[in-house]
């Protein structure tokens, strides 16, 4: 799995919409953002966790997009 910004820095936002939660992470090294939707209600450790594993998706796709 690719390394995520300073010493493995993400940045987390949250923006409620309503009854639900926009939720953003941000790897600041790569400027790479991976949004996802939660009820309000939820959690913000789960919505942050799968926000979190959405951004390190997409960090080891396009790190694998560049090795080929």
């Amino acid at each position: 799995m690719p390394s995520s910004g300073k010493n493995g820095e993400i940045y987390v936002e949250f923006v409620v919409q309503g009854g639900f939660v926009r939720v953003t992470a941000i790897d600041p090294a790569s400027g790479t953002e991976a949004v996802t939707m939660g009820p309000a209600g939820a959690p913000r450790a789960t919505l942050a966790d799968a926000a979190i594993r959405k951004l390190k998706f997409m960090l080891q796709k396009k790190t694998d997009a560049a090795l080929k």
